[in-house]
């Protein structure tokens, strides 16, 4: 069993640029806050399924290597771990942004 090649958790949008724009429209580069968004939730859940099935297919079926499956989990749990920071930063922004003075 060989390990998959896993694209980064979140992706990287081409600049700042691409997010500016009105609330609910998509920016000239056509990318919107909530696609990427919608994106980054999607590669977590499936890098954290492909480590699922991977330890399954150990465990149970014997098939794969300790260390490749090892791999794949710590793979999931990092980008489940950066998902969330970036979520917490996300968060304490829009806090900070409701709290100032209009």
């Amino acid at each position: 069993m060989t390990i998959p090649v896993i694209a980064p958790a979140i992706p990287r949008p081409a600049g700042l640029s691409d997010l500016a724009g009105p609330a609910g429209s998509s920016p000239p580069g056509g990318v919107s806050f909530a696609s990427i968004l919608n994106s980054a939730v999607s590669e977590v859940e499936r890098v954290r399924t492909v480590a699922r099935q991977g330890t399954e297919d150990l465990l149970i079926k014997g098939k794969g290597d300790i260390h490749e499956v090892a791999l794949m989990s710590q793979r999931a749990e990092l980008s489940m771990e950066l998902f969330q920071q970036v979520r917490n930063k996300l968060v304490q922004t829009y806090q900070e942004v409701m709290r100032m003075p209009m």
